[in-house]
């Protein structure tokens, strides 16, 4: 997908990788290293925590918890890449503690870490093995995440569905920009869009949105390609959605605008509340005006629309 290692921000990262590596995969030694820092930026760490390749990452409240396959080295390079961020003052201080853990069930883990959200007052999302009793008028939204981003519980996430549940209109045609698991998409056209294509650059992406848009049996609205925006030809939609980070949004700003029309409208997150002067002013040169900004913690939500 669109997010780049260093602004990661995938929240539940248990995830079945049992696709690629096999059962025996789940039931191998590896290494939790529990590590707290301060201040405590999880999105940040996680993101950076990335390049040492673990095979997950979990969030708690004051934590992450990184698992490793079984290697001696591996606690010496996590100190020494922990203490490079002190030298840089990208945090204060860190402890951490380690140990080898055996016969831990991935796939197991991953879904005990799934639990149904209730985003809005109208938008439930549940993964498929949770079950879930809607109250009168309540969209309830199928999304088994897998490896993609996009499970409803990451606060750009909530706030771009609290946006769509604004803005959405009947009859609109949707694009939604660096997908992820689809949640927008599907979002689009259970609130009453007439259409939605979800576009990603990860086949990962491509084909857990595929398997997400069949358990909302939304296929007859909702399609996704495999493509960057640029392979895009068709420039008449009503809203285009995209949760992806500023250096991304900058970067396709002018791409992003050509693909709706006049008085169609754009809405934005992946982004921090430090980042809204520099995108207003790159989506404002474009043709574009600000209308609506929600905050959410440390992120925000920008809605633009076409002159």
């Amino acid at each position: 997908m669109f997010f780049s290692k260093e602004t990661f921000k995938l929240k539940v990262i248990y995830f079945d990788l049992l696709k690629e590596y096999g059962e025996t995969w789940s039931m191998r030694r590896y290494h939790e290293i529990t590590i707290k820092t301060e201040p405590f930026n999880p999105e940040l760490l996680s993101g950076l925590l990335w390049e040492l390749n673990p095979l997950g990452i979990v969030e708690l409240d004051d934590s992450l918890i990184v698992s490793f396959d079984a290697d001696d080295g591996i606690v010496a390079n996590v100190k020494t890449y922990l203490q490079h961020l002190t030298d840089e003052k990208i945090i204060d201080f860190f402890s951490f503690a380690s140990e080898i853990c055996e016969e831990k069930n991935w796939n197991e883990e991953w879904e005990k870490n799934l639990k149904v959200i209730k985003v809005t007052n109208k938008i439930v999302i549940k993964p498929s093995f949770r079950d879930y009793s809607p109250a009168p008028n309540e969209i309830v939204i199928t999304i088994d995440p897998k490896m993609s981003f996009g499970t409803g519980e990451h606060q750009t996430t909530k706030l771009m569905l609290s946006m769509c549940e604004k803005y959405i209109e009947q009859k609109s045609k949707v694009i939604d920009v660096g997908t992820g698991t689809g949640v927008l998409a599907i979002a689009a056209v259970l609130l009453g869009a007439d259409s939605a294509l979800g576009i990603d650059n990860d086949e990962w992406c491509y084909e857990n949105a595929l398997e997400n848009i069949a358990q909302n049996k939304v296929q007859s609205k909702v399609k996704f390609r495999l493509a960057e925006i640029e392979n895009i030809a068709k420039s008449d939609f009503d809203i285009l959605l995209a949760n992806i980070q500023k250096d991304v949004l900058l970067a396709i700003a002018d791409k992003l605008a050509a693909k709706i029309t006049r008085g169609g409208k754009i809405i934005l997150s992946g982004l921090l509340f430090t980042d809204e002067t520099d995108i207003v002013d790159c989506y404002t040169k474009l043709n574009l005006a600000l209308i609506d900004m929600l905050r959410l913690d440390e992120w925000i939500s920008l809605v633009f629309t076409k002159l």
